[in-house]
């Protein structure tokens, strides 16, 4: 059964910049319910498993390797549709051409260092979350 849920990671660059409490408040402002958290560091195999959908990409191995960089805070965040709100709180991918006050444009850097994740359709939210949390973990 969907629920109105979408996954977020808090990713390195974010993390090691001490971003993340201001992105949490944020998520928290916009009404977003957090039903699950965890601050990890995935491996390179566990990041290249996540972004498997880029693997034909030109970016995949600088991706994967900027993710297991370092640690990550990764959340399941509930809301009427979720997915939809949530990508219109962090903006473009692009810092430097997201809204003012999203969320990357406020904490990120660059295209990679974009400081947050976010799911991009209700099926992968519902993938991406079971990625990282069971469903004993999620409250």
């Amino acid at each position: 059964m969907a629920r109105n849920i979408t996954l977020t990671i808090i990713k390195p660059f974010a993390v090691q910049n001490g971003y993340t409490g201001g992105i949490l408040g944020k998520i928290n402002e916009a009404g977003f319910r957090i039903v699950a958290m965890k601050y990890l560091q995935m491996t390179p195999k566990q990041a290249g498993q996540f972004y498997a959908v880029h693997k034909a990409m030109p970016f995949y191995d600088s991706l994967v390797s900027f993710m297991s960089s370092g640690p990550v805070v990764a959340a399941i965040l509930e809301k009427e549709n979720a997915v939809e709100e949530y990508r219109k709180l962090i903006g473009s991918t692009d810092p430097s051409k997201a809204e003012k006050g999203t969320i990357r444009q406020l904490f990120g850097k660059s295209i990679q260092q974009n400081a947050v994740h976010g799911s991009d359709s209700d099926e992968n939210a519902e993938r991406e979350a079971a990625f990282f949390f069971s469903e004993i973990e999620r409250y």
